[in-house]
C-alpha cells in the first residue's frame, strides 16, 4: 500500500484532520484481481458504490471497465454524471416507491426487484419490459447480524418457495427475466456460503422457467481482513470453485451465461484511511483517554457494528505501547473508535491513522453535532489531489440555513 507514514503525516500536514485518504492504485488492484480469481471468460464486476461513492474514485472504477451496483435513485444519477452507461448500472433497492421505480425505469436502467408485489406493479406499468429478479438465497452468513442479508429475518428478496409464483407474473405481464440476484451479506465468513447460495440460485433455474436469462449475480460481500491476526480469505481457490460451479450450470442450461459480482467493500476498504489527531489526554481511574478531533459521524462502523479497525499512531510509532480508549468529539458516551487499545504511547498533537477506513465509512457519515465531514484526497500513481474540499463550519451552517429558506 502507499499510503505510508511518512506520506500520512505529509497529507495531515498540508490538509489537516480529520482527512480521509484513498490509495487509487490499491482500488484498481483489487478491481483487477477479481478477474484474475475468478477464470471465468464472461466475468462482469459491478462495484457496490454504497460502499464509498467519491466521484474521484467512481470516474477511476468507470475508466477500468466497472459496473455499478446502485440502490438509490441519486446514485443511478451520481454513476450516470461519473461516466457509467445505463447498460452498465443495475438497480438494487428495497421498499421502492412508485415514484423512484419510474425515474430508475425512465433513464433505462435495468430494475432488479427483490418482492413480488412490486413485481406485480412494475409489470403492469411497465409491461415488456426487461428485469431482474432478486430471490432469498436462504444462506445467512456475515460479519453481523445486521449486514446479513438473506434467511427468515431479513427483507430482502424473493422466497424461493415463490419461483413459480415470480415467473407466472412475468409472463402475465410479458416481462423479459433477463437476470437473476442474491445476495448472502457482508463480509461473509464462510466460503461455502457463497458456493450454496450460487447453487440455490441456480437451482431454481430453468430453460422453461427463465428462458432469457443473460446474466447471474450473485452478490458481494466479499471478506476483508480488519484485525492484524485475521486471515485472509484464499480467493485464488474460491474463484476456482465459482467458475466451476457456472460453467456446470451454464452447460446444462444450455447457454454460456454472463457471471456477475458485486462487491464494495473488497475494492475500497483496505484502500483508505482517516486520519484524525490527539487533542486531549485524560485519565479517567482505570482508563487512559485519548481524545481525538473526529467521531463517529464520520467514521460510524465501530459504534454501529461493534467493528473493529486497526489504528496507528503515525507520530509515535515506536513507543511504548500503552492501552487506550481512542474517543472522538462527540456528546455520545459510545462515541469511540478503540476500547483498551494497546497501542505505541499517544501524546497531544499526535496524528491516529484509522486503517481500512474506504469501505462504509465516509459513505455512512452524518453531520451530526454539526461537525463538518472530512475532506478527501486520492493518491494515485504517485500523486496526490483532493478529490472532495471540507466545508468549513460558517460554509456548512450557511448551506443549512440556505436549505430552509
Amino acid at each position: 500500500m502507499s499510503l505510508d507514514r511518512n506520506l500520512l503525516l505529509k497529507l495531515a500536514a498540508e490538509y489537516g484532520t480529520p482527512l480521509y485518504v484513498y490509495d487509487g492504485d490499491q482500488v484498481l488492484k483489487c478491481y483487477r484481481d477479481l478477474f484474475a480469481f475468478i477464470p471465468y471468460s464472461k466475468l462482469r464486476i459491478h462495484y457496490a458504490m454504497k460502499a464509498n461513492y467519491n466521484p474521484a474514485l467512481l470516474r477511476l472504477l468507470e475508466q477500468a471497465g466497472a459496473s455499478l451496483d446502485t440502490v438509490s435513485p441519486a446514485e443511478v444519477l451520481l454513476g450516470l454524471r461519473a461516466g457509467f452507461s445505463r447498460e452498465r448500472i443495475i438497480y438494487t433497492a428495497n421498499n421502492m416507491t412508485d415514484a423512484e421505480v419510474a425515474m430508475v425505469h425512465d433513464l433505462g436502467v435495468l430494475m432488479n426487484i427483490g418482492s413480488l408485489s412490486r413485481l406485480e406493479k412494475f409489470g403492469k406499468a411497465y409491461p415488456g419490459s426487461p428485469v431482474c429478479l432478486r430471490f432469498n438465497p436462504d444462506v445467512r452468513d456475515g460479519d453481523s447480524e445486521k449486514t446479513m442479508t438473506a434467511g427468515d429475518l431479513t427483507k430482502f428478496g424473493i422466497l424461493m418457495d415463490d419461483v413459480d409464483t415470480a415467473a407466472e407474473i412475468a409472463r402475465k405481464y410479458r416481462l423479459k427475466v433477463t437476470g437473476l440476484h442474491e445476495h448472502t451479506g457482508s463480509g461473509l465468513q464462510q466460503t461455502e456460503s457463497v458456493f450454496q447460495s450460487m447453487k440455490n440460485l441456480m437451482g431454481l433455474v430453468t430453460p422453461q422457467r427463465f428462458p432469457d436469462l443473460e446474466f447471474m449475480d450473485f452478490g458481494g460481500g466479499f471478506k476483508v481482513p480488519y484485525r492484524p491476526d485475521e486471515a485472509r480469505i484464499d480467493y485464488v481457490a474460491m474463484g476456482r470453485t465459482i467458475a466451476e460451479l457456472f460453467e456446470a450450470f451454464c452447460h446444462a442450461y444450455g447457454r454460456k451465461l454472463t457471471l456477475c459480482f458485486e462487491p464494495g467493500k473488497y475494492i475500497v476498504a483496505e484502500a483508505g484511511c482517516l486520519l484524525t489527531e490527539v487533542n486531549t489526554l485524560k485519565k479517567n481511574r482505570s482508563r487512559c483517554i485519548a481524545g481525538c478531533n473526529s467521531g463517529f459521524p464520520q467514521l460510524i462502523r465501530p459504534v454501529l457494528y461493534g467493528a473493529y479497525h486497526r489504528i496507528d499512531n503515525l507520530s509515535n510509532p515506536d513507543g511504548t505501547p500503552q492501552t487506550y480508549d481512542i474517543c472522538g468529539n462527540i456528546c455520545e458516551t459510545g462515541d469511540r473508535f478503540a476500547e483498551q487499545r494497546a497501542i505505541p504511547e499517544i501524546r497531544e498533537g499526535d496524528v491516529l491513522a484509522i486503517r481500512n477506513a474506504g469501505a462504509y465509512c465516509y459513505s455512512m457519515g452524518s453531520v451530526y453535532n454539526l461537525r463538518p465531514m472530512p475532506a478527501e484526497v486520492l493518491v494515485l500513481n504517485g500523486r496526490t489531489k483532493l478529490v472532495r474540499k471540507a466545508l468549513t463550519n460558517r460554509q456548512l451552517i450557511d448551506q443549512i440555513m440556505k436549505e430552509s429558506e
